[in-house]
């Protein structure tokens, strides 16, 4: 591992605290891959063999229902870790990973992970409140997919994603995010027509701009009013 893997390493909240020995050590366990776009990492069912960092790019996570239909659990984007869950036990991978665009990893085998929390108590707790984050953020989507009404799942995820992926700039935020109507369709539990009907008028009332890859939230806080609306 070079020192700029070292530097990198310390972009990831559960290494952040740690020293410079502990730093190799990490680095020592950990291999470099690069995951070209559209592949996949691993599937929904598969043995779990390894904890995956990322250093660049972005990664969606889905299950897949009886019908072949995609539910996108989450995305993923420079600095998150993945899978979340089930680290701990023999179950397999919980759901399938894939590239959205090429992306750099950073990969750990799981039982050499689980080694590593042993070892450094610091990174365990980190975990404990990296899964107790990811657990909240899946309790609020089940709340939202029971509660809401399709308009407002829409909305409710479109702020989702500006807090968790935008970029803000002048009273603008830009969410650099190349996922199609389909795969927003499918984080929400709706149809791809439905998106785009929403998208659209939000469009042309000036609250959203939408372009290839990216949407720019104009005015967040109409937005917002607009979600509290019933």
């Amino acid at each position: 591992m070079t020192k700029s893997t070292n530097r990198m390493l310390k972009d990831f909240m559960l290494f952040q605290d740690l020293n410079d020995e502990e730093l190799r050590q990490v680095e020592e366990i950990c291999s470099q891959r690069i995951a070209a776009k559209k592949s996949i990492i691993f599937t929904e069912g598969s043995h779990k063999e390894a904890v995956y960092f990322i250093q660049e790019g972005l990664i969606k996570t889905y299950k897949t229902d009886e019908s072949g239909h995609e539910q996108i659990v989450s995305f993923l984007k420079a600095g998150d870790m993945f899978p979340h869950t089930g680290l701990f036990n023999a179950n397999p991978y919980p759901a399938t990973a894939e590239a959205i665009v090429e992306t750099s990893l950073l990969a750990i085998s799981v039982a050499t992970f689980e080694g590593l929390m042993m070892q450094m108590p610091s990174i365990a707790i980190k975990m404990m409140r990296v899964m107790g984050d990811k657990i909240k953020e899946l309790q609020d989507k089940l709340q939202m997919l029971s509660e809401l009404d399709v308009k407002h799942r829409i909305l409710s995820f479109l702020l989702l994603l500006a807090e968790q992926h935008g970029l803000s700039k002048a009273e603008v935020i830009t969410i650099n995010l190349p996922v199609t109507n389909q795969e927003f369709a499918n984080c929400v539990g709706t149809t791809r027509e439905s998106v785009n009907r929403l998208l659209s008028q939000l469009n042309k009332e000036g609250l959203i701009q939408v372009e290839r890859n990216r949407i720019i939230v104009k005015d967040l806080e109409a937005l917002k009013q607009l979600r509290e609306t019933k």
